[in-house]
């Protein structure tokens, strides 16, 4: 894959998967990962280059949120401290975890998360923090754990999962669970999963330049808009993604 359009191409499809889960709190797997497997990678060496330009999506929103959002250092800790161990078991199993039963199963959940949003149309409206005890806090993190198991060993939709746990749980509003996602998991998480897929195999460095611009401005973008439009618009956003991801994670497996 040599030509400026083909290059042209990955940046288009980047910029729209990363503009998408910037303003739904993840998901950009489920158009740029495919796009890497058509165009011919293999997937381990697809989910790296993957996991490598997604670092760039947190930084973009990063850029955008980080002049509007005030981070609360205890979400901080714990969503890294339970979650990067979670990446870290995640990604040394991907190996040997077969992917069509585990996509299968992500698929279905990623689907269920849509459905209830969908049913309850004031979650994620209003910022009420709740369960802000010591074992509200551990289970949280239990959760978060073994949410970062998946984001290691799978490729679309664990941002998505981080976001509705932090509202359903703790109580935050869209806008806000989406930035700690889009910066904490974006970041770190995919960061750490970047590290430890990359001394694993290898990473399709020629093709990161145009992965990794679209990465950046559609997160930036993205992020903006759900600072601009509010709860409502990012809460629709988010339904629509889990659909979509659910379903292309079930449906690949079954046709």
């Amino acid at each position: 894959m040599e030509s400026f359009f083909d290059h042209f191409l990955l940046f288009i499809v980047s910029l729209i998967a990363n503009l998408l889960s910037a303003l739904a709190g993840g998901g950009a797997g489920l158009l740029q990962l495919p796009a890497l497997l058509f165009l011919g990678l293999p997937f381990s060496l697809a989910l790296a280059t993957h996991k490598v330009a997604s670092v760039f999506l947190g930084l973009g929103a990063s850029s955008r949120h980080f002049r509007s959002a005030q981070f609360n250092l205890r979400f901080v800790l714990v969503i890294l401290a339970f979650g990067l161990p979670g990446v870290i078991i995640g990604a040394n199993l991907i190996l040997s975890i077969p992917d069509h039963i585990a996509e299968i199963a992500l698929g279905v959940l990623t689907l269920a998360l849509g459905v209830y949003s969908a049913v309850q149309p004031d979650l994620g409206q209003i910022h009420q923090l709740k369960r802000q005890t010591r074992s509200g806090w551990f289970v949280g993190g239990l959760v978060l754990f073994m949410i970062g198991l998946l984001n290691g060993s799978l490729t679309s939709g664990t941002g998505l999962f981080v976001t509705l746990w932090l509202i359903a749980w703790f109580g935050l509003d869209y806008k806000t669970a989406v930035a700690y996602t889009l910066v904490l998991v974006g970041i770190f998480w995919n960061g750490i999963g970047a590290f430890t897929l990359g001394i694993q195999g290898q990473i399709q460095w020629d093709w990161l330049p145009a992965l990794i611009l679209g990465s950046f401005v559609g997160g930036y973008l993205g992020a903006h808009l759900s600072i601009v439009k509010g709860n409502r618009l990012v809460k629709r956003g988010f339904e629509i993604i889990t659909l979509l991801v659910g379903s292309s994670l079930i449906v690949k497996h079954l046709i």
